[in-house]
């Protein structure tokens, strides 16, 4: 499995549990905080480990990562909607 398989995978996992928490009654914006919080979290152990934590610019490494991800996400997202609604006007 290359490395893009292996991020889609464990991104699979976390979508799943997330899944499951709001299938149990957690309402979906609790869930998609706490995967935010656990995700700084691991994040921080990442780059500090278990006993340090990011200075300022650290901080804005991680910050900045978020966002050209939460970008490219929405990117994609934006293009698969499109892609559907013009095959949609074509059937």
């Amino acid at each position: 499995m290359n490395d893009a398989q292996k991020h889609q995978a464990c991104t699979t996992r976390f979508i799943e549990l997330a899944n499951e928490m709001k299938d149990e009654g957690f309402e979906v914006t609790l869930v998609s905080a706490a995967l935010m919080s656990a995700s700084g979290i691991y994040a921080t152990y990442s780059v500090a480990g278990n006993t340090g934590g990011l200075m300022p610019k650290g901080i804005d490494k991680v910050v900045n990562a978020y966002r050209r991800n939460l970008e490219q996400l929405q990117k994609i997202k934006k293009a698969a909607a499109e892609s559907a609604k013009k095959e949609q006007e074509t059937s």
